[in-house]
């Protein structure tokens, strides 16, 4: 009996240890998937950004003067 205790136990190591690297493997994907997330958010706040600077530099040269 203790020879089969001993290979469940090393039959459920085995699934942990599977498990354990799957779950490493996701976690390092998401890691990666969140630097190009964030380096696209800041590429994209820059954008919005220049374009917000661009509008507001065009509005104030096409301005009509207050008399007409």
């Amino acid at each position: 009996m203790g020879d089969a205790r001993i290979e469940l136990l090393e039959v459920k190591l085995a699934h942990l240890e599977r498990a354990l690297q799957e779950l490493s493997d996701e976690v390092a994907r998401q890691q990666r998937e969140l630097g190009e997330l964030r380096a696209r958010n800041q590429l994209l706040a820059q954008q919005l950004a220049a374009a917000h600077d661009a509008t507001a530099a065009s509005a104030t040269a096409i301005e009509i003067p207050p008399h007409y």
